[in-house]
């Protein structure tokens, strides 16, 4: 095997130019597929970071009714729906792969936030419990955080994210100023942000209605203060931390069926339900997948073209090579060894052909990512299929010439020499 190996190389070598032109169509075809694959993988990934973000696997579990999230704005509460009780919240927590779940109620206030003559025209107010912060990976960039006293004495404190204070303060520094909810005074005391920022790559207006989130920014206040400018037993939604993206599915449907044991509504449509930003990404991913499928089926078609030109110049070898053959047959070669050697220097043309398309598709999907701003991801098990592939090839097409070489007739093999 090993002399085999080394004479195809030396074949390969004597015929360089014609070596290189037959390996070309192989080379293009995985080249090709390779940077098909790498360019998928690299914006599947960012899909699922654009929905999921930069590593939070933050689930939200809000009360639906029907498809939509239960607007408390516009709408009374519902009869039957309780607030979620610590029994129920330590279910959910004790749940495996559970990092941390916590309690918040929201509104996306259009007219109500406001700070002299500035407002926060649809921004969110969110009423927080005492680990929201630190279940959604937010940290006090200035000021301070909520304190125990803040919650037992229902204070009218609040804290901002930095789009809020860009909008409301317009570069003033917030801390200790007073802003208005509903008309009733909150003093700020603090300004929070996001511990790894992570904002969404966005190449089109379809992916900003898809990823973009709410610009105008977030007040967070203690939840016992929510009474103060909105309702009393309001329902609550629910945020959890999941140990990975994978379990985000999964405990957010477990988390939804726990609460919805508590409900005691006689409207079925209304339910407690997850965001499932996984199944998200899943469809926005097969979106494409198909013509992506396409192209590669495309370039499956210039292996199979090279494939045939193997084939092709492995005749030509046979015939230039009838001599030899016959030499080698008439001093008591077998026809195993020589269907071999021929078999062997066909796989060993094709998989230096996977080998080099291999680097050239790296190479080449590197050149689509910077060219076009599109995210590539080399896909280890891509490459090493499409050199097993190619050495697959070598094999199926190198069969014919091969045995065509080890049936010749030495007699007439080197009479025709």
């Amino acid at each position: 095997m090993i002399e085999n190996i080394r004479l195809s190389f030396q074949g390969i070598w004597s015929h360089r130019m014609r070596s290189f032109l037959t390996m070309l169509g192989i080379i293009i075809g995985i080249a090709a597929i390779i940077a098909i694959v790498s360019t998928i993988q690299g914006t599947n990934k960012q899909i699922e970071q654009n929905l999921i973000g930069s590593g939070d696997n933050n689930v939200e579990i809000q009360l639906y009714q029907g498809d939509y999230p239960l607007e408390f704005s516009y709408e009374p509460v519902p009869a039957g729906i309780p607030v979620i009780t610590p029994e129920a919240l330590e279910e959910i927590r004790e749940q495996e792969h559970v990092k941390g779940a916590s309690l918040y109620r929201m509104r996306q206030d259009y007219d109500g936030v406001y700070y002299l003559q500035s407002s926060l025209s649809g921004g969110c107010v969110r009423g927080v419990d005492d680990s929201y912060f630190s279940t959604c990976g937010l940290m006090i960039k200035n000021g301070r955080g909520f304190s125990s006293d803040d919650y037992a004495r229902s204070k009218k404190v609040c804290i901002l994210d930095e789009n809020s204070k860009k909008v409301l303060f317009e570069g003033e520094n917030p801390l200790g100023k007073t802003i208005e909810i509903r008309q009733e005074p909150f003093v700020v005391i603090g300004v929070a942000a996001e511990k790894e920022a992570f904002e969404p790559v966005i190449h089109s207006i379809d992916e900003y209605y898809t990823y973009a989130e709410n610009t105008s920014g977030n007040v967070y206040i203690p939840d016992s203060a929510w009474p103060i400018v909105y309702q009393y037993d309001e329902p609550q939604s629910l945020v959890l931390k999941a140990e990975n993206t994978s379990d985000m599915t999964s405990l957010g449907k477990s988390s939804s069926d726990i609460l919805n044991q508590y409900l005691m509504t006689e409207d079925d449509s209304v339910r407690y339900k997850s965001e499932d930003l996984m199944e998200q990404a899943k469809q926005i991913q097969q979106l494409g997948q198909s013509t992506n499928m396409m192209l590669i089926w495309i370039a499956g078609i210039s292996l199979l073209v090279g494939g045939i030109g193997v084939m092709n110049i492995m005749l030509v070898s046979v015939t230039e090579r009838t001599g030899e053959i016959g030499l080698k047959k008439a001093i008591g070669a077998r026809k195993s060894s020589i269907l071999g050697q021929f078999l062997t220097e066909a796989v060993v043309l094709t998989s230096l052909g996977g080998l080099i398309g291999v680097i050239v598709g790296i190479i080449l999907s590197q050149i689509i990512s910077r060219a076009n701003g599109i995210p590539a991801e080399i896909s280890v098990p891509a490459a090493v299929l499409s050199v097993v592939f190619s050495m697959a090839i070598g094999i199926i097409f190198g069969i014919l010439p091969s045995y065509k070489a080890a049936n010749l007739d030495p007699i007439e093999a080197l009479r025709r020499e």
